[in-house]
C-alpha cells in the first residue's frame, strides 16, 4: 500500500504509491495524466494541498477522457486524502466512495482497503461513529485477507481512534496495542511512536494519566531520535497536561518550558501562546502569581499579535484573575477594562 501519513488527531492514511502510478504506454494524454497524478501525490506528500487539488484535478478528467478505469480510480483516492488534509470530510467521502466502487469493479483489494479507510477516517470527524467503526472494521478485514501489515497496522489504529471518540476507551486501547505490535514487528519508528502517542490519550482520557506518561515518554524518544520536532513538540504538551492532571506541577513546568523552546525556535505563533498559557495555570496552581502574570502578559500579546479574540478574552481573564490573587487590584481592574 502508499505510505502511512498521519495527521494531528493521530489518525493513519495511505497515500497513493507513486510506483503505482501508471507510466506504461504510447498515448502522449496518458503519459501528461500519469505526470500530473504524480505531482500531485508530490505536493501532497509536501503539504502543498491546493496544488495537489489542481494537479489531481487535471489528471482525473484526463483518464476519464480517456476510459482509464484505474486511473480515475487512482486520481478519485488522491482526491479523497487531499480532501481530507484540507478538513473538507463530506468531499472525502464523495470521492472515497467513487474510489471504492472502482477498486471493487477492479478487484483492487489494496485500493478498496485504503478507500475503506478514508471513509472510517471521514466519518469519525463528522461523529458518525457507527460509520466510522464500520468502515474501519471493514479496512481491517480487507488489510488482514491480503496479509498486507502496513495497512492492518493504520486500520487497528483507526478503528481505535473511532472507538475513543465513541467514549470506549477500553476498546480503543484493545485495538491500539494490537497496531503498536505490528509497528514494532515492522520497526516503523514513525508509526510505532504515532500510535504510543494515541494509546497515551486512550489512558489520559480513562484517567490513567501514569500509564499515559509512559507512552508520552516513549514516544517522546521516538520523536527526539528521529529529530521530528513537530512531534516532539506535541507530546511535551501532553507530558506537560498529564502532570498537570496528578497535581505535579513543577514536572508539568519542566515539559511545558520545554515546548516552549521549541515553538518559539521555529517561529510557532500559535504553540507558542498555548504553551505560554499553560505555563501560567501551572504557576497561577503552585500560587507563583507574579511568574503566571510574567506568562499570561506575553500570552496577551501574542494573542493580540494573532487577531485571537477568544485567547485574547482567556488571556485577560487569568491576568485578572492572577493579579486580584497578589492583591494588585488596580492591576486586575485595568485588565477587567481591557
Amino acid at each position: 500500500m502508499g505510505d502511512l501519513v498521519r495527521d494531528d488527531q493521530g489518525t493513519l492514511t495511505a497515500t497513493e504509491w507513486n510506483e503505482g502510478i501508471q507510466t506504461i504506454g504510447d498515448n502522449p494524454q496518458q503519459l501528461v495524466a500519469n505526470n500530473l497524478l504524480r505531482q500531485g501525490v508530490e505536493q501532497l506528500q509536501v503539504n502543498q494541498s491546493g496544488i495537489a487539488l489542481q494537479f489531481c484535478h487535471e489528471a482525473l478528467t484526463l483518464y476519464q477522457d480517456l476510459k482509464d478505469l484505474r486511473g480515475i480510480g487512482q486520481a478519485l483516492g488522491s482526491l479523497s486524502n487531499i480532501h481530507y488534509d484540507l478538513g473538507e470530510y463530506g468531499k472525502t467521502v464523495e470521492y472515497a466512495q467513487q474510489r471504492l466502487a472502482i477498486a471493487r469493479q477492479l478487484q483492487d483489494c489494496r485500493a478498496e482497503g485504503q478507500a475503506l479507510g478514508h471513509l472510517g477516517n471521514a466519518y469519525r470527524h463528522v461523529k458518525d461513529h457507527p460509520k466510522a467503526i464500520e468502515y474501519s472494521q471493514q479496512s481491517l478485514r480487507v488489510a488482514q485477507g491480503i496479509q498486507d501489515r502496513r495497512a492492518e497496522v493504520a486500520a487497528l489504529n483507526n478503528l481505535g481512534l473511532a472507538y475513543k471518540a465513541l467514549g470506549d476507551c477500553s476498546k480503543a486501547i484493545e485495538y491500539q496495542q494490537q497496531s503498536l505490535q505490528i509497528a514494532r514487528d515492522l520497526q516503523d519508528g514513525q508509526i510505532e511512536g504515532q500510535v504510543l502517542r494515541n494509546l497515551g490519550n486512550a489512558y489520559y482520557a480513562l484517567g490513567d494519566y501514569r500509564k499515559a506518561i509512559a507512552y508520552y515518554e516513549q514516544r517522546l524518544a521516538i520523536a527526539q531520535t528521529t529529530q521530528d520536532r513537530k512531534a516532539e513538540g506535541q507530546v511535551l504538551r501532553n507530558l506537560g497536561s498529564a502532570y498537570s492532571a496528578l497535581e505535579n506541577y513543577p514536572k508539568a513546568i519542566e515539559y511545558l518550558q520545554k515546548r516552549l523552546a521549541l515553538v518559539q525556535a521555529a517561529k510557532d505563533h500559535r504553540g507558542a501562546e498555548q504553551a505560554l498559557g499553560s505555563l501560567g495555570v501551572a504557576h497561577e496552581s503552585l500560587g507563583n502569581y507574579a511568574k503566571a502574570v510574567e506568562y499570561y502578559e506575553q500570552r496577551l500579546a501574542i494573542a493580540r499579535q494573532l487577531c485571537d479574540s477568544k485567547a485574547e478574552r482567556q488571556a485577560l481573564g487569568s491576568l485578572k484573575i492572577a493579579c486580584y490573587a497578589l492583591g494588585d487590584y488596580a492591576k486586575a481592574v485595568e485588565y477587567s477594562i481591557n
